[in-house]
């Protein structure tokens, strides 16, 4: 045991218990970091902070405010950021800490994808392509159409080039295939985001927000290349920023 102040003395465990605590507490602040959530939760934090204060120095009043506010807070906060939530919780889950080594695709399928996605930037080919991570998407598969094919830019391509009856929706990607074509993704319900960002870029988004996927998207009416991941949509990229995007769900 190490004396602290006066009677006050703490082990190994207690710093062991602070040490794990302290770390948890500081990934998801970086995982908020940018996001809507952020300023709650330091709100939060100060409210936990002032009820330990509270006790520590036997102040009665204060104590009974900042947990009967902190009950309240925490229930919002569960209830109003679950994606968030889901989100930081889901990258905590893929720390190099708990996994011990890093996932590796059977195929290398970066080049394919650049290709395919370059070519119907530059024909203004509208298209959403959702790259699956750690969690899987099967659920949101099922809502398309089963393919199971090879990652070819030619085939990719041709899926969303109109007439084709799989053009409206997204492509799935699994490891090295194509799982599936013309899904259905949820919408994004956030308020914030642009007015003139239709349904393909509000799609992505919202796989973005309850998934670890990175979403790709091409405009049809610009030809512009835009990226969603955890909860952020990334604008007007060059395909040398994609590539980088691609390179990173596939490793």
């Amino acid at each position: 045991m190490i004396p602290i102040i006066g009677s006050w003395r703490i082990g190994i465990l207690d710093i062991l218990d602070m040490l794990v605590v302290g770390f948890i507490v500081y990934r998801l602040l970086l995982l908020m970091q940018g996001t809507r959530a952020s300023q709650m939760a330091l709100g939060l934090l100060l409210l936990i902070f002032a009820s330990v204060l509270a006790q520590l120095l036997h102040l009665g009043a204060l104590g009974w405010i900042a947990e009967t506010v902190k009950t309240v807070w925490v229930v919002l906060f569960v209830i109003v950021f679950q994606p968030e939530l889901r989100r930081g919780l889901m990258e905590l889950g893929r720390n190099p800490i708990w996994h011990g080594f890093v996932k590796t695709r059977p195929e290398r399928i970066s080049d394919e994808l650049v290709r395919a996605i370059q070519r119907m930037a530059e024909r203004k080919i509208g298209s959403i392509i959702a790259i699956e991570r750690d969690v899987g998407l099967r659920n949101y598969a099922e809502t398309g159409v089963s393919l199971e094919a090879k990652v070819k830019a030619e085939l990719i391509g041709a899926i969303f080039t109109v007439p084709s009856p799989l053009h409206d929706g997204a492509v799935i990607i699994r490891g090295n295939q194509i799982t599936a074509a013309r899904c259905i993704l949820p919408l994004s319900q956030r308020s914030d985001i642009d007015g003139a960002l239709g349904t393909r870029h509000r799609s992505a988004l919202g796989l973005s927000e309850e998934t670890d996927a990175i979403v790709i998207l091409t405009s049809e009416e610009t030809g512009a290349i835009s990226v969603a991941q955890n909860g952020q949509l990334h604008y007007r990229l060059t395909i040398g920023d994609v590539a980088k995007y691609i390179e990173a769900a596939l490793t």
